[in-house]
């Protein structure tokens, strides 16, 4: 690294990932927020990721980040193949000072040798282990992701983590602890309104309707969302007007299958069900404010943060979520909800209905959590490791 010397008032960041937006998940939302904080402190941000949907542009600069997007030949997955990202890449590392690289990747080991060949530092942010249904080309797609982890992690300088609890009980985290640092993810959300959450539940014919039992994800299997329909029935004996109001994508990459075992579940629950599909960025405040508790029901080690949980705090709605390592530890943080074991609906129904019952003792000031878990925080510790490796 000594062989490299760069003015750290500003850097030149690649971050590369898989997908990126218009794809939703919280990775990808993740890396938004923190390219967006480094451009408003004034660093040169790239984006290389996939062009995972053909009628998305090559190129184009988002909100100052500029995003390159290589072409797809094809999907194996949820992971996607691209046979020209090392041409891409190769042009891409030498001008930049770091590379931040964000895991599960499939092509982060070429990207790490690459930053070693040219001596710049390269940190990879672990988002999760990576946990997907059974079948011969999951087993294979899984295997090949987790070589290529081992020999990201070993090519890098710095794994970042969400938090401790992560990474004593990753199976992938426990073997680096030498390199792991801890940085909080990147949260923001605009202080809803008493306006605009009137506006939201009317548009949404939500008046008169409740309690409102909130969930933000994608209809993905580790989100377990069949244990909150399970856990539905318990709730309607307290509650029988009970609504659970969804939003984001129903269709996700690679969870054609899941979608079609929540069907019945859908229908059998529909006049306590209600889908709104993606939101506008600017409709999310309301909806948070609109639930009287958030879940995230979320079943493997594929979550490891679950960020909706501050997202909804910051709004003045707690959250029951699954006790999975780092999941169950921003409750804890933020002082607004409860953590009960994954697969378990009758555990999920309980802290639901002790939340709704006792909503008050939930709730606590924004102020401190917006502090904690501020993007310009985390885009200034990121920095902050930038510099000592590019001082090494």
């Amino acid at each position: 690294m000594a062989l490299f010397v760069v003015n750290c008032l500003t850097m030149k960041i690649l971050v590369a990932l898989t997908y990126y937006r218009p794809h939703i998940s919280g990775l990808t939302i993740y890396a938004e927020r923190l390219a967006r904080a480094w451009v408003r402190r004034g660093h040169t941000v790239t984006l290389l990721t996939s062009q995972y949907d053909a009628s998305l542009p090559a190129r184009e600069v988002v909100q100052g980040v500029d995003v390159v997007r290589v072409p797809v030949l094809m999907r194996i997955s949820k992971g996607v193949v691209m046979p020209t990202i090392g041409w891409v890449a190769t042009q891409l590392v030498p001008r930049h000072d770091v590379l931040s690289l964000h895991l599960p990747q499939l092509d982060a080991a070429g990207l790490a040798a690459r930053a070693r060949v040219w001596h710049r530092p390269a940190v990879l942010t672990y988002h999760s282990d990576l946990a997907l249904p059974p079948s011969g080309v999951n087993w294979l797609a899984g295997s090949v992701v987790a070589m290529v982890n081992h020999v990201s992690a070993r090519l890098s300088d710095k794994i970042v983590a969400h938090n401790a609890d992560l990474a004593r009980h990753s199976p992938f985290l426990s073997r680096y602890q030498h390199k792991v640092a801890y940085i909080l993810p990147p949260l923001e959300m605009p202080e809803p309104t008493p306006e605009g959450v009137h506006a939201f539940r009317e548009r949404h014919r939500l008046v008169g309707r409740g309690p409102i039992i909130g969930l933000a994800a994608r209809l993905a299997a580790e989100k377990g969302v069949e244990y909150l329909f399970e856990a539905l029935p318990l709730v309607l004996e307290h509650y029988p007007s009970a609504l659970i109001l969804h939003v984001g994508p129903r269709e996700a990459i690679g969870e054609a299958a899941y979608l079609q075992k929540l069907k019945p579940l859908m229908e059998r629950y529909r006049a306590h069900y209600l889908s709104l599909g993606t939101l506008p960025e600017a409709d999310m405040p309301s909806f948070f404010a609109s639930c009287d508790v958030l879940t995230l029901p979320s079943v493997n080690s594929t979550e490891t943060f679950g960020m909706v949980q501050v997202e909804a705090a910051l709004c003045g709605t707690p959250c029951v979520a699954s006790a999975l390592p780092g999941v169950r530890e921003v409750h804890k943080l933020t002082g607004m909800g409860l953590a009960v074991p994954p697969r378990d609906p009758r555990a999920l129904a309980g802290a639901l209905l002790e939340v709704l019952n006792n909503r008050e003792a939930y709730i606590r000031p924004r102020g401190p959590i917006a502090e904690l878990f501020a993007p310009s925080v985390t885009a200034t510790q990121y920095e902050e490791l930038f510099e000592t490796l590019l001082k090494n």
